[in-house]
């Protein structure tokens, strides 16, 4: 099978001191009331049109509880209609046919099984996957979203990463919410 042209993309959204979570799992600060007036808007076309981007998910089972503790609140499932692979060797609810469980090795899984079939591979938590991803070799470009709050403590970004990895900025964006976006390339 000829493989398809991919990308790998690690994205998460912290606070400015560089936690996705709180240390007991807790995300309640990620509603912030800040503006920033020279910010780009962040319509709902905006964003429907950057989701169609995305062709699958990649999430660890505590990003998949929290997705699905969000969508029992009310917010919807955000990941849309696109396969989402949970990498868990629990059992969990499944309650949509797009979920799939993984265990196992994330190298093979991303080489052999997702880079074939789809472009665009977005890993999207928690920090020890999205380390791993990175140390593996496997990302090839770093999205951070950084929103306008210090926690003081919590889930780090990347988890025991353990090693330097080198970067390269190709894009910054500011939005009205005071959310700085950052993209990076990952030197290979």
């Amino acid at each position: 099978m000829e493989q398809k042209q991919s990308r790998v993309t690690i994205h998460m959204t912290a606070s400015l001191d560089g936690f996705i979570a709180r240390s007991d799992g807790r995300v309640d600060w990620m509603e912030t009331q800040d503006q920033f007036a020279g910010g780009e808007a962040m319509t709902p076309e905006f964003v429907e049109a950057f989701l169609k981007t995305v062709d699958c998910y990649v999430m660890g089972s505590r990003t998949y509880e929290t997705a699905l503790a969000f969508e029992a609140q009310g917010h919807g499932w955000v990941y849309g209609d696109k396969p989402t692979f949970v990498l868990t060797s629990r059992a969990l609810a499944k309650p949509r046919e797009t979920v799939e469980f993984c265990s196992g090795d994330l190298a093979a899984l991303v080489n052999e099984r997702l880079r074939p079939n789809f472009r665009s591979i977005w890993f999207v938590g928690g920090s020890d996957v999205c380390a791993k991803c990175l140390s593996l070799g496997l990302a090839d470009e770093i999205r951070y979203s950084i929103l306008p709050i210090a926690i003081g403590s919590g889930v780090s970004f990347f988890a025991g990463l353990g090693q330097d990895i080198a970067l390269h900025l190709v894009e910054v964006k500011a939005y009205q919410s005071g959310m700085v976006a950052l993209r990076y390339e990952v030197k290979k």
